[in-house]
């Protein structure tokens, strides 16, 4: 059996969820807004970090337009089981995928703030259905 949960909890679990969403989503646009910027940027971080090598600046563009649609549906909330996991995803990829600084941490501290985000990310998913606070 469920115990319910206090209307005071409950108002401080939203404003807490929404302020992970608006962080997760300030992130994930920002590097969004990285692929029409800086597309070589782009190719760059696939070569480097997926092996993906001979992106062009197309590829960046349509990435990032996708890229751009999941991050507003997520801020939104909408669909949330599936833009929250596919967030929770694209990061853990992304997270996963600079091992080797990890390796080399100290001189690559910034990576580490990658660990965080993640969480926040799977917290957003797990409680997905609490997350109600401005979504569509």
């Amino acid at each position: 059996m469920t115990t319910p949960i206090s209307s005071d909890v409950q108002n401080r679990l939203q404003w807490s969820l929404l302020s992970l969403r608006i962080s997760v989503f300030i992130v994930m646009v920002m590097w969004t807004f990285d692929k029409f910027v800086n597309p070589g940027h782009s190719a760059r971080i696939f070569e480097h970090f997926y092996g993906i090598s001979g992106s062009t600046d197309i590829v960046a563009y349509v990435l990032g337009a996708l890229q751009l649609i999941l991050v507003l549906a997520f801020v939104a909330g909408i669909k949330k089981r599936i833009t929250y996991g596919i967030i929770f995803v694209m990061h853990g990829l992304s997270t996963l995928s600079s091992y080797n600084q990890y390796i080399d941490g100290f001189n690559n501290l910034l990576f580490f703030t990658a660990w965080p985000m993640w969480a926040a990310c799977f917290a957003l998913y797990i409680l997905r259905d609490q997350d109600v606070k401005y979504t569509v």
